[in-house]
């Protein structure tokens, strides 16, 4: 078995049941505090292709990528930033560490063409993961409207 099936594997195995579309994932999903498996991603629990790490963020591979290219950006410290719509004043530097961070990722990735970035919100926005997240998506010409 390759490193990627086993990773595909192990995080398979913290998700709610396998669903058959990112769709039914997110309105099964159900918005909580409770640690999530990016939090068992930050502490290592669960093993990942990190690209690049700080203090404050962890960008990694995604294991579902929607182009040659699909990273996803996560706060190391959630501090009740479970989506884009509970954002407050005091995430104002975190939001924007998220977004100066895609632009150096994207850049480390020889994305120089272009990029896409997403932040799902919330069931009608597919959001399956209550821990704020950005997709880095590139390498390959998108397209408009999307989804």
């Amino acid at each position: 078995m390759s490193q990627h099936q086993q990773r595909v594997e192990i995080l398979s195995s913290h998700i709610s049941p396998v669903m058959a579309s990112e769709k039914e994932a997110a309105l099964a999903a159900t918005p909580s505090d409770s640690p999530t498996i990016f939090d068992k991603i930050i502490s290592k629990e669960i093993p990942s292709t990190v690209v690049y790490e700080d203090d404050k963020v962890l960008a990694f591979r995604d294991i579902t990528p929607q182009g040659p290219v699909h990273i996803l950006l996560i706060p190391k410290v959630r501090d009740g930033l479970t989506g884009l719509s509970k954002a407050e004043e005091r995430h104002i530097d975190i939001l924007g560490r998220l977004l100066y961070t895609a632009k150096l990722v994207a850049k480390q990735e020889g994305l120089d063409e272009g990029f896409r970035i997403v932040i799902n919100d919330g069931p009608q926005g597919c959001q399956s993961v209550y821990h704020i997240h950005v997709h880095l998506i590139g390498g390959r010409q998108m397209n408009w409207p999307p989804g």
